[in-house]
């Protein structure tokens, strides 16, 4: 198969013509994202390589995994325990159906665990069969870049290879942050809350978004004590005020303590727990204090300011509509760029750039009505405009519908 490449008049090159280069393309990041652009690269004919760090439940600078953050430590586990955290509910439930649960119902934190990481650990070999089945060459190790077509890739060992790429593609996503408050280092994220080895008794959650309120449901729903403080008057900050307050029903109706309007000052270890102290000088000891306060692009490492790659302010790297960079061979995809930082919309930007670059169909990714899932219990979905968002754009008469149901289970389990 021939190689397509239409990128400022390039399609009509041939193998030859670009045989200098080690790899047509390089993919630095093995996420959701980036595996997808290698895939498909591939199958238009490229030689493509990609590099990621060995993998770990838990990320770090220097540990990652095939899979990247939703197969390792998001969604997929995410998604396990929220299953297990619904189980509780459904079997008490089930008395007033006609079930008779004799034994004491018990929860094993450590199992549940146990099982999730048994699972990434399947998904993490099941990404790489799937890159090695497309022809990709894969490389354990951190990658950077050293020039516009020259990347770096250092190994466990400490040893350093060096390539070069008629084109590079960063896709190293993003990590959750600690928010710069004195005891930072006594809290932890989302990494490390999906794999504590104890089930926290006492959580305390600082966050408004999907994560802090997911976690809050998944705690709750195993029977922990959840206080969640957020800085705004709801929790969910974008999304449609209406169904914001749903939520926020729904999680005080679980038992969730809701701390609205509330900063945080300071984290202090007791022999009690970790205290947790608000701007306002209360006070709150818990067993574990979660901040899902934010993520932050994985750019600083990649030696971008050196070869010319404009980032933003927080380390995004800029690109065009077409995913390219202030540098005309790199391109980034994926929540590196900041933009709407979903899986799905990593898969398609990795789609519409392989499409671009090397199949001859220029695309640009389209970001209209992206759905979007919050796995809380019971969870949220939405897709196309929120009603503040819908007011901003219509000049005349907007029309909004409204329905509540309540589900007969919900009657008949009292």
């Amino acid at each position: 198969m021939s190689r397509k490449m239409l990128i400022d008049g390039e399609g009509n090159q041939t193998t030859e013509e670009q045989s200098h280069y080690d790899f047509d393309l390089f993919v630095i990041g093995a996420g959701s994202g980036g595996v997808r652009a290698a895939r498909f690269s591939a199958s238009y004919g490229a030689k493509v390589g990609i590099c990621e760090l060995p993998f770990h439940p838990i990320s770090s600078e220097v540990i990652g995994g095939v899979g990247g953050t939703c197969v390792i430590r998001g969604c997929v586990p995410k998604k396990i325990l929220v299953y297990g955290a619904t189980f509780g509910g459904d079997l008490e439930d089930a008395r007033n159906f006609g079930w008779d649960l004799n034994e004491k119902i018990e929860f094993n934190w450590k199992k549940l665990v146990h099982k999730k990481t048994e699972e990434i650990s399947r998904l993490n070999g099941i990404y790489k069969r799937m890159l090695a089945n497309a022809g990709v060459k894969l490389f354990e190790g951190e990658g950077k870049i050293v020039g516009s077509n020259h990347i770096e890739v250092t190994q466990l060992d400490g040893t350093k290879l060096s390539y070069s790429a008629k084109h590079i593609l960063i896709a190293t996503g993003s990590r959750a942050q600690r928010p710069p408050i004195p005891g930072q280092e006594l809290g932890i994220t989302s990494d490390e809350a999906l794999s504590l080895e104890e089930f926290p008794k006492r959580a305390i959650v600082l966050g408004a978004g999907y994560i802090a309120v997911e976690f809050a449901s998944i705690w709750r729903g195993m029977g922990a004590t959840v206080d969640l403080f957020f800085r705004k008057e709801l929790p969910l900050r974008g999304f449609d005020d209406e169904m914001r307050n749903v939520v926020a029903r729904n999680l005080e109706a679980r038992g969730i303590n809701l701390h609205p309007k509330t900063n945080f000052s300071k984290l202090i270890k007791t022999d009690d727990g970790i205290k947790f102290i608000t701007e306002h000088g209360e006070e709150f000891v818990a067993d574990v204090v979660l901040f899902a306060t934010g993520r932050a692009p994985n750019s600083k490492r990649l030696n971008l300011s050196a070869v010319g790659v404009e980032t933003d302010e927080i380390g995004a790297i800029r690109v065009d509509e077409y995913s390219r960079t202030s540098v005309p061979s790199i391109w980034a995809i994926g929540d590196v760029t900041n933009r709407i930082n979903l899986t799905p919309v990593a898969l398609m930007e990795g789609t519409c750039f392989a499409k671009t670059v090397f199949g001859g169909q220029p695309s640009k990714p389209d970001y209209s009505h992206v759905p979007c899932a919050v796995f809380s219990i019971p969870p949220l979905s939405v897709v196309g405009l929120s009603e503040e968002h819908a007011i901003e754009q219509v000049n005349g008469e907007l029309l909004i519908f409204t329905s509540t149901f309540n589900p007969m289970k919900n009657t008949i389990s009292g």
